[in-house]
């Protein structure tokens, strides 16, 4: 992996955010910047309101108090510089689509209705860099859950964004190709800010620079060294982390 630019502008501010469904208090007075270089993992039960974390930075949820601002202005202008990665379980799989086609519907536009060889090349590319090109014409529901995320993220990078928000991205991907996805994710984040949603806290050690650790409460937001006494606070019970580069399992019998 290249080595990144010491200077970071911020892209995303959240002050003082919370948001209640009904008389449930989802989160409870968030503030924290993301900034263009950032590696981020948010932590956290479910729950906790991680997915809903993202939905507010996207303009989807609007907070109940407090405000928010993505690249300089608001979500709903600024979401153009976002790729977004939803939960596996919220997609439909068996449209009838083939991988080409399900990535160049990211680059569809209100204003122009039609694709364009500019939207063909973006396609290509996206797909390239997650190497994927070779499965172009394969219908997504032939996909491993490994291929299927590695589709979704082109998917996301078609529009060249700023910023990538994936949540639980593992879910679907089989443990043998986990290492080369996490190794995808750390090349994007040469060119882009990546904010990942997991429950996997034993690869915060290896892969990760900073940690979110949210429970309707911000915990934590800083360097991943300083935030394992943080996580068993959320959590609610002790953890282990042994930060050798090697996965483990990682939370006590509780």
């Amino acid at each position: 992996m290249g080595e990144k630019t010491v200077m970071s502008n911020e892209i995303v501010r959240l002050a003082n955010v919370s948001f209640r469904f009904g008389d449930n208090d989802v989160l409870e007075n968030i503030s924290l910047s993301i900034y263009s270089s950032d590696l981020l993992a948010i932590l956290g039960p479910n729950g906790g309101g991680k997915t809903t974390l993202l939905k507010i930075i996207l303009g989807i949820l609007k907070p109940s108090t407090g405000s928010v601002k993505l690249f300089g202005s608001t979500p709903e202008k600024g979401r153009k510089n976002v790729g977004y990665l939803p939960q596996l379980n919220v997609l439909d799989f068996t449209f009838p689509i083939n991988v080409f086609d399900a990535v160049l519907m990211g680059r569809y536009s209100q204003i122009a209705r039609s694709y364009r060889a500019a939207d063909y090349s973006a396609t290509k590319d996206a797909l390239e860099m997650v190497g994927m090109y070779s499965l172009r014409g394969r219908h997504i529901s032939m996909l491993s859950g490994g291929q299927l995320q590695r589709i979704l993220i082109a998917r996301a990078l078609v529009r060249n964004p700023g910023l990538l928000l994936l949540d639980e991205p593992m879910s679907g991907v089989d443990p043998q190709s986990q290492a080369s996805f996490y190794d995808l994710i750390n090349k994007l984040n040469e060119i882009m800010a990546v904010v990942f949603v997991t429950h996997d806290i034993s690869a915060i050690s290896t892969y990760f620079e900073k940690v979110v650790c949210l429970n309707k409460k911000l915990f934590y937001h800083g360097p991943k060294e300083g935030s394992i006494g943080k996580l068993e606070e959320i959590y609610r019970c002790p953890v282990e982390i042994i930060a050798h580069g090697i996965p483990h399992r990682v939370l006590k019998e509780h």
